[in-house]
C-alpha cells in the first residue's frame, strides 16, 4: 500500500473513541462457538446505531419477506438467459432488456420459500447446510435465502476450487443438498460422491438433470433440476414445517459459512450469524458512509458470492435496504466468462451501475486499458486531455482529508466536456459510490480514477468481521489508508504485553509519512458484526474439534477482540493505515520486520509496465523481487500469453513478447531504475535491509488459475515462492 498520504490539517469526523455509553461491556470469556447449532451472544451498547433500540436483533430473512411486501412488482434479480457466447474474443454485447430473465422481490421471496420447503423434504436439518457451486446467478441467491429460511446455512464454493477442495467443503459443512450450475460443477461433485455420505441431493440450475448417483453401499444421491426442485417444494413441502424452522432459529445462529481461502491447509469455515449481517448492513447504510447515494440502486454482481464481499454487496445489502430502509434495488448478473474474456465492460455499459465494487486487480486492469487507449492520442486532443486530467487531479486532491474542497478554475468545463466522456465510455457515468477492498491498492490507482471524477472509497475487513470494519468516508477520504471505523465498531492497535495482555499503542500523527514502530501494532476490532466462530464438524473427531477451538481462541481473545493479523496504526483522527501483515513480514538480516507491500507498490508506481511485483527475502541474505509484465489476455483469473500489452509495449517498441523482454537490456534497465527509485525512497525503505538487491522476470503473469492468487486475487506469497523456486534460488547463488 502506498505511503503517499496527505497531511490532515482539519477535523471533519470524530475519532473512533466514543462515549462510554456507546461502548458495550464485554465479560471475559469465550466469545465464539465451534458447533453448527451454536447460538452467538453479544453485548449491546446503551445508545447508538448498534443499540438494541436502534437496531433490534431479528432474523435476516425477515427483511426479504418485508421487501416482497414493499416492492412486489419491482425487479430484484435480472440475468441474461440463456447466456450467449461471445461474438468474438473480447466482444460480448448485452442482450436487450426484454431478453433478460427477471425475478421481482415477490418472486425472490416466494421462490426462496418454495425451495426451502423442498430442502427440508430432501434432508436439510435445522442448523444444516446447503452448498452452492456456480457463478453468480439468481438461482444462487434464491438458494442461499432458502437455506436460511429452513433454519440452515448457505455455503458458497469458488468456481476455481479443485474437486478435492469441493469434496472437503461439502463434507465439512455437512451439506445435505448441493445446488450446482453446469456440467463441470456437477462432475466435480459426482467424482467424490463416495466421500460425501451426508449429501442427499444435487439440484442443477444450468443443465438438464443428469442421472441420480448411487454409492457402492446402495445409498442414493438424488439429482433434479432447479425448476423441479421448486415444484417439489410446492407439492411436497409444507408451510408448517417452514414456520417451525423459523421459530427454532435465533438471530445468533449462523446463516452462512464463508470458507477462508488460506494458502496452506484446509480452509476455515467462518460462521456468519443473522445479527452480524444485519449489523454490518445497518452500520454501512449511515449517512456518513455515502452508501445511501446509490439508492435506488443498480448493482452488477460479478465478484464471487462465495466471498464475503460479494455476499455483502450483492445480497445482504440490497435485502436489508429494501426490507428495512424501504429503498429498492435491482441486481444484474454478469456472464460467467466476463472476467476471463475481458467482456465485463459490456455488462457495465448496459447496467450503468449506481454502486460499483471492485478488487484492486479489476481497477488496475481497467486503468491499464484506459492508459493504453490514451497513449494512442496525439496532438491537440492529447493536450486538451492532459489539461482536463490535471484539473481533475487537482480537484481530487482538494477532496482528500485535509484538502480545501475547492474546485479549481475551469474544472466544471473540464469535467463536463472531457472527463465525463471517460466515465460514460466505461459505463460508470451514473455511479455514485465506488468501492475497493479485499487487498491493498496503490494511491496512484486511486488518484488515476479520482482525476476522472471517480472517488474510490477503500474498505477494510475480513470474512471474520462480515466483510467490513473501516471505510474511507466521502468526507474523510485519505488515499493510502483504509479510513475510519464504521459507527458502532471499536478498533484498536495492540501489542502483546509481558503477560499476554493487549497493550494499546500510541496513536500516530495524521498523514505521517513514516510511522514510528512504537505506534504500530496488530489491528483488532469488536462489535456485533464479528463472526460466531470457525465451525468444526463433530464427525471429523476430537483432534479436529480441538484444532478449530484453538484457532478460534487465537483469533478472538477473551475480551472479544478479533485479531486481524494485520500490522497497522491509527492516527489521532481515528484513521487506520495498514503497514504490513504479520504473516507476510520479511525478517531481515538484522532482525527487522520488513513490510513488502509498500516497497512493491513503489516499484509498480515507477514502472507501470509491470503487472505484479513480489518481494522475497524471509530467512535469506537479502531481498529480491519476482516481477511479471503486462501480458495480453491476463485478467487476474487467467495468466494470459506471451505477448506484451498496454504500457509494456512502450518500454522497448522492438520487443513484443515476455520471452524477448527477459533478455532485453532496455527492459532490464527499466526495471532496475524502478527498483533503485524504491530503494532510495526512505518512506518505503527504512534502511538497507529493506532494499531489493536483485530481480527476475517471470515468463508469465500470476493468476488464480495458475495458483498464485486466491479466488479474490490476493497474492499467495509462500505458494508463489515455492512455485517459482527455480527462478528465485539462482538469484541467491
Amino acid at each position: 500500500m502506498s505511503e503517499r498520504v496527505q497531511v490532515v490539517t482539519r477535523h471533519i469526523l470524530a475519532p473512533i473513541a466514543v462515549a462510554g455509553s456507546e461502548i458495550p461491556a464485554y465479560e471475559p470469556g469465550e466469545h465464539f462457538g465451534v458447533f453448527p447449532d451454536y447460538e452467538h451472544k453479544w453485548p449491546y451498547p446503551d445508545v447508538g446505531i448498534m443499540s438494541a433500540q436502534e437496531t433490534p436483533s431479528t432474523l435476516f430473512t425477515s427483511f426479504l419477506e418485508q421487501a416482497a411486501k414493499n416492492f412486489p412488482q419491482v425487479p430484484a434479480l435480472a440475468s441474461e438467459k440463456p447466456v450467449p457466447a461471445p461474438i468474438r474474443p473480447g466482444e460480448a454485447p448485452a442482450l436487450p432488456w426484454e431478453a433478460w430473465a427477471k425475478w421481482t422481490w415477490k418472486d425472490y421471496y416466494e421462490d426462496a420459500c418454495r425451495l426451502a420447503k423442498a430442502f427440508i423434504q430432501l434432508g436439510v436439518e435445522q442448523f444444516g447446510s446447503v452448498t452452492i457451486f456456480g457463478f453468480n446467478a439468481p438461482e444462487w441467491m434464491v438458494s442461499a435465502l432458502a437455506a436460511m429460511l429452513c433454519g440452515g446455512k448457505y455455503v458458497g464454493i469458488y468456481s476455481t476450487d479443485t474437486p478435492e477442495q469441493v469434496q472437503y467443503k461439502v463434507d465439512h459443512s455437512n451439506a445435505a443438498v448441493m445446488v450446482v450450475d453446469g456440467q463441470m460443477e456437477f462432475e466435480a461433485t459426482a467424482k467424490h460422491i463416495e466421500e460425501l455420505p451426508e449429501l442427499r441431493a444435487i439440484v442443477c440450475w444450468g443443465i438438464p438433470a443428469p442421472a441420480q448417483l448411487t454409492r457402492k453401499d446402495g445409498s442414493v444421491c438424488r439429482v433434479m433440476t432447479f425448476k423441479d426442485c421448486l415444484d417439489f417444494g410446492s407439492t411436497q413441502g409444507s408451510d408448517e414445517s417452514l414456520a417451525t424452522r423459523k421459530q427454532a432459529t435465533r438471530p445468533g445462529h449462523a446463516m452462512g459459512i464463508i470458507y477462508t481461502s488460506g494458502t496452506t491447509g484446509n480452509p476455515k469455515a467462518v460462521m456468519v450469524h443473522h445479527d452480524a449481517a444485519i449489523a454490518i448492513t445497518s452500520m454501512s447504510a449511515q449517512d456518513q458512509t455515502g452508501a445511501l447515494k446509490a439508492y435506488p440502486a443498480r448493482i452488477l454482481s460479478y465478484l464471487p458470492l462465495s466471498h464475503v464481499a460479494g455476499s455483502m454487496m450483492d445480497m445482504w445489502m440490497p435485502i436489508c435496504m429494501a426490507g428495512k430502509r424501504n429503498l429498492q434495488s435491482t441486481i444484474y448478473f454478469a456472464r460467467p466468462y466476463d472476467l476471463k474474456e475481458m467482456t465485463l465492460a459490456a455488462r457495465i455499459q448496459f447496467v450503468r451501475p449506481t454502486v460499483f465494487l471492485g478488487v484492486p486487480r479489476v481497477y488496475e486492469k481497467m486503468q491499464s486499458r484506459m492508459m493504453a487507449v490514451a497513449s494512442t492520442i496525439t496532438g491537440v486532443k492529447k493536450s486538451i486531455a492532459t489539461w482536463a486530467k490535471g484539473k481533475g487531479l487537482e480537484y481530487c486532491r482538494n477532496q482528500q482529508a485535509g484538502g480545501s474542497r475547492a474546485k479549481p478554475l475551469f474544472h466544471s468545463i473540464a469535467d463536463k466536456v472531457i472527463l465525463s466522456k471517460a466515465r460514460d465510455a466505461l459505463g460508470l457515468d451514473q455511479c455514485k459510490v465506488f468501492i475497493v477492498g479485499a487487498a491493498p491498492i496503490s494511491a496512484d490507482t486511486l488518484e488515476y480514477f479520482g482525476q476522472l471524477g471517480m472517488m474510490i472509497q477503500n474498505v477494510y475487513g475480513m470474512s471474520e468481521s462480515s466483510g467490513l470494519t473501516t471505510l474511507c468516508m466521502p468526507s474523510w477520504n485519505a488515499f493510502g489508508t483504509v479510513g475510519q471505523a464504521l459507527p458502532g465498531i471499536e478498533v484498536k492497535c495492540f501489542k502483546t504485553g509481558p503477560s499476554g495482555e493487549n497493550v494499546e499503542v500510541p496513536r500516530c500523527q495524521p498523514g505521517a509519512k513514516v510511522v514510528p514502530e512504537d505506534c504500530q501494532g496488530e489491528i483488532c476490532f469488536r462489535g456485533r458484526h464479528i463472526m460466531s466462530g470457525y465451525m468444526a464438524n463433530p464427525r471429523f473427531g476430537e483432534a479436529h474439534i480441538k484444532e478449530i477451538r484453538e484457532k478460534n481462541a487465537s483469533t478472538i481473545d477473551k475480551d472479544g477482540w478479533l485479531h486481524s493479523g494485520d500490522k497497522g496504526c491509527m492516527d489521532s483522527n481515528g484513521v487506520v493505515r495498514i503497514t504490513g501483515r504479520y504473516k507476510e513480514l520479511i525478517i531481515g538480516a538484522g532482525g527487522e520486520n520488513i513490510a513488502p507491500v509498500p516497497v512493491e507498490d513503489k516499484v509498480k508506481q515507477m514502472a507501470p509496465a509491470l503487472s505484479n511485483v513480489m518481494m522475497v527475502g524471509d530467512n535469506r541474505r537479502f531481498n529480491i523481487a519476482l516481477v511479471t509484465l503486462l501480458a495480453e489476455g491476463a485478467t487476474g483469473e487467467l495468466p494470459g500469453g506471451d505477448s506484451l500489452t498496454g504500457a509494456a509495449l512502450e518500454v522497448n517498441p522492438a520487443v513484443k513478447t515476455i520471452s524477448e523482454a527477459v533478455k532485453d537490456p532496455v527492459w532490464q534497465k527499466y526495471i532496475q531504475d524502478a527498483i533503485d527509485a524504491a530503494n532510495s525512497d526512505t518512506t518505503v525503505c527504512q534502511n538497507n535491509n529493506w532494499k531489493i538487491q536483485k530481480f527476475a522476470i517471470a515468463p508469465r503473469d500470476f493468476s488464480v488459475e495458475t495458483g498464485e492468487f486466491t479466488p479474490t486475487m490476493k497474492l499467495k506469497r509462500s505458494v508463489t515462492e515455492e512455485m517459482w523456486k527455480d527462478l528465485i534460488d539462482p538469484l541467491y547463488s
